[in-house]
């Protein structure tokens, strides 16, 4: 079992474990640092700072944004976000704001496909968090339309389903811009959603985002084999970028979710972290 988690998420975005709850797991899984990496919002960190006192456990304050590339979509990891930057906490808002719209206007397409599912549902299943498709997917499966998440993504709420919407463009680099701005450590997240079949393709696009003034790579991701996690080692190493990891947890009951603990980076990985994080502050 690994000590070290940096991609979890809780009920302030797409989770089903409250911060609390989150943070009890993940001590009795053994874990000694995780980060707390909710879509667009830092609001579960206090919380999970809380709960963690009292298992001796770190809280890393961090962030999951998404940003779109050609028919694709990349995820952008920041980590020692600084939550008290307004500025930040501002554009999270509008973040957060344009999937309230984009969510209410799937619901109205599901609506148009005879699917019962009201707007008031999904606020009720996102429980205060910011609404994305998850809830809206697990609101079709209480209607009994889907039976899992992937049914509902696969049918109806992916890229090419009836009920997808485009969300407000954010492109990668404007992401990595935005943490830097906010002094977080800006790491690319699952890399291989992007590209699994040609490496330099990928290799291309890392090293352009590293260009940006990236500094991590997601290496130790629980989904990945042992042969992608050497080729993104490889690749890391090669470009001096730190390998980081974690399960991507949010207790979603899916058949074999990878749980924490499960997955993740050594601990030399917060020591880098952390170096980079005091290099970060000096400049």
């Amino acid at each position: 079992m690994h000590e070290v988690d940096l991609h979890l998420h809780t009920t302030y975005s797409d989770g089903t474990l409250t911060p609390t709850e989150l943070v009890d797991l993940c001590a009795r899984k053994g874990l000694k640092v995780i980060a707390i990496s909710d879509h667009d919002s830092t609001e579960g960190v206090a919380e999970a700072q809380s709960a963690a006192i009292r298992h001796g456990i770190e809280i890393i304050p961090a962030i999951e944004l998404s940003t779109d590339v050609p028919d694709n979509e990349i995820h952008m990891l920041g980590y020692f976000i600084d939550m008290e930057d307004t500025g930040f906490q501002d554009i999270l808002r509008e973040f957060r704001a344009g999937r309230e719209d984009r969510g209410r206007k799937m619901v109205e397409r599901l609506d148009s496909l005879g699917m019962d599912i009201t707007w008031e549902e999904v606020e009720r299943i996102a429980d205060g968090a910011a609404v994305g498709r998850p809830h809206i997917a697990q609101a079709l499966i209480e209607r009994g339309y889907v039976s899992v998440w992937q049914e509902a993504f696969d049918k109806y709420l992916g890229r090419t389903g009836p009920a997808y919407v485009e969300r407000t463009r954010l492109e990668p680099e404007e992401a990595v811009r935005v943490l830097l701005d906010n002094g977080a450590l800006p790491v690319m997240a699952h890399p291989l959603y992007y590209e699994r079949e040609d490496t330099r393709k990928l290799k291309d696009l890392v090293t352009s985002l590293k260009e940006a003034g990236m500094v991590g790579l997601e290496v130790h991701y629980g989904e990945f084999s042992g042969s992608e996690i050497d080729m993104l080692a490889n690749i890391a190493a090669e470009l001096d970028l730190i390998p980081c990891g974690g399960s991507d947890y949010h207790a979603s009951g899916k058949p074999g979710e990878i749980i924490p603990g499960e997955a993740g980076p050594p601990m030399s990985t917060i020591e880098a972290l952390r170096e980079m994080k005091g290099v970060a502050r000096a400049l």
